[in-house]
């Protein structure tokens, strides 16, 4: 399961059409635990998780998040300004904290990403560590492509990839 083990009882959830999919987006009083894709919320690990949820779309965070998310779709905004809260590994963690350090509108590799995480030999590592990123978009995993300029890998698929990276590239 995509960087998502457990939620605090306390989350809710709540829903947005986009032009990529419709996203699920998950929170507690301590921030965005997580976007899902349109996939994510029918998957057997997931479909558990989301019917303990409440839906609460009045939910500060997840107002916030509808809102920033529109406004990036719209070309508005290029940085996210979410309480993010990040479960995963030392590791998971640090490959995340990178993915935030990509500009908006460029790509790296994954070899590159893992020379930034401290070891260039690790990007299939890498690469396994973003396959976990439960924060799509905001935390931009699509920004990271093969090393030969091809996309490879991406939770919401790489149709939606392509999409966002075009979005990206209309600045």
């Amino acid at each position: 399961m995509r960087g998502i083990q457990a939620l605090p009882k306390d989350a809710t959830y709540g829903v947005m059409d986009s032009p990529v999919s419709k996203l699920t987006i998950i929170t507690s009083p301590q921030g965005l635990h997580a976007i899902f894709w349109d996939t994510d919320c029918d998957h057997k690990h997931y479909a558990p998780m989301m019917s303990a949820l409440r839906q609460d779309e009045r939910e500060s965070t997840i107002v916030n998040t509808k809102q920033q998310l529109s406004e990036y779709f719209q070309g508005k905004r290029k940085i996210f300004d979410l309480p993010l809260v990040l479960n995963g590994t030392d590791f998971q963690k640090q490959a995340w904290h990178q993915l935030l350090q990509i500009p908006y509108g460029k790509t790296i590799s994954y070899g590159e990403q893992a020379s930034r995480v401290g070891n260039k030999n690790k990007a299939r590592a890498v690469g396994m560590a973003n396959g976990q990123n439960p924060i799509s978009i905001v935390i931009p995993c699509h920004r990271v492509i093969g090393s030969n300029g091809h996309l490879t890998g991406f939770g919401g698929g790489l149709d939606k990839k392509a999409c966002l990276l075009q979005l990206e590239q209309r600045k």
